[in-house]
């Protein structure tokens, strides 16, 4: 941490690059025998690549930016671009905030997407945009050539049309525009490394409040909630329903082309691996399944209790930015009872941690 001349700290942050299709994914694609889905593939994670290096896989470990609680009246500010299947960003303005829907129905969805994370972090936990103060948000459509994957590069959004074969345009689940805007939310506050554990955070994080977010959207309790991500993504004939189940981790795709989700839902089954960062959005899964087994435990709209429990621990300025899932469960379970004091928040937590083998107490 530097200071500005004053004592006042300069938060420094690099951010990470983030994709919502993991790359085990696409590298299982790029082996398959027709040359066309390979091919989009293989140039999506050539891409992604090429991305990730231009960044540090760390992120720089700082105190967590605070920020006044928001004003009821704050108002997003949304601008969407339209990269003409080309790299360069952000592309042609096409939509401004306030701006009547045009024709272009990506356009429209990425711009009801960002709303849609807007108001679930202003109106459940009073935080005004990705950074707390107001960050305009950015997002650039039809970008490049059947690329399948859309992500958050520290600074906006970025959505591929996908290859139409196994991946639609990326724009079609809210809950994906939510997980790529939370790693901002993540960048600007516990700034979780992108390695192992932490990274694995990361990734869960994101998770639960884009599920958070299509929840809060549609009006769903934790009952009748999908929790899947990613549903609507995958192409008709892909067999699979999601990118990721947060309910039962390993049961959202089994195809040919995808291969077999291979997410765990305890540590009983944590993979060990240097690939994706080690396993960042393998292992996710774990605590993907503790937040949804304390959501359902706890009932109602999951946004509130159990998704205000997270966020206090996201915001909290305890969380280090190498934490373990460990170290995430306790300050949970510790937020529970800041929070709700000796309640049944508190207790939820516990066993849901500990139902997924990690211990909490």
């Amino acid at each position: 941490m530097t200071t500005n001349g004053g004592s006042e700290p300069v938060i420094r942050r690099t951010p990470v690059f983030c994709t919502i299709v993991p790359p085990h994914i696409l590298d299982h694609l790029a082996t398959h025998e027709d040359r066309a889905l390979a091919d989009s593939a293989l140039r999506t994670l050539q891409h992604d690549s090429a991305q990730r290096t231009r960044r540090r896989v760390t992120a720089v470990r700082t105190a967590a930016a605070v920020t006044a609680p928001a004003p009821a009246t704050a108002q997003p500010r949304r601008t969407i671009y339209d990269a003409g299947h080309r790299t360069d960003l952000p592309g042609t303005e096409v939509r401004q905030e306030g701006s009547e829907p045009g024709q272009d129905a990506t356009v429209n969805r990425a711009y009801a997407g960002l709303g849609a994370t807007f108001d679930l972090y202003l109106k459940a936990y009073e935080r005004d945009s990705i950074d707390g103060n107001g960050l305009a948000l950015n997002a650039s459509v039809h970008y490049d050539v059947n690329y399948d994957n859309a992500f958050w590069n520290g600074d906006q959004m970025v959505f591929g049309d996908g290859d139409g074969e196994i991946f639609v345009d990326f724009t079609t689940s809210v809950d994906v525009i939510g997980h790529e805007l939370t790693h901002g939310v993540t960048q600007y506050t516990a700034n979780l490394e992108y390695y192992g554990q932490s990274g694995a955070l990361n990734e869960s994080v994101s998770d639960v409040f884009g599920s958070l977010i299509k929840q809060y959207s549609l009006g769903q309790s934790a009952e009748h909630a999908d929790w899947l991500i990613g549903e609507g993504l995958l192409a008709p004939g892909v067999h699979g329903v999601a990118l990721r189940s947060m309910k039962a981790p390993g049961t959202a795709y089994d195809d040919p082309r995808l291969g077999k989700d291979p997410q765990p839902a305890t540590m009983q089954h944590y993979v060990k691996t240097s690939r994706d960062n080690g396993g960042v959005h393998i292992n996710s899964g774990i605590p993907n399944h503790a937040f949804y087994l304390l959501a359902t435990t706890l009932g109602g709209n999951a946004w509130e209790r159990a998704g205000q429990i997270w966020y206090d621990v996201l915001t909290g300025g305890e969380l280090q930015s190498d934490a373990t899932f460990t170290d995430f469960a306790k300050l949970t379970v510790a937020a529970a009872k800041a929070r709700y004091q000796a309640g049944e928040e508190s207790e939820a937590a516990l066993k849901a941690w500990a139902q997924v083998g990690v211990q909490a107490s």
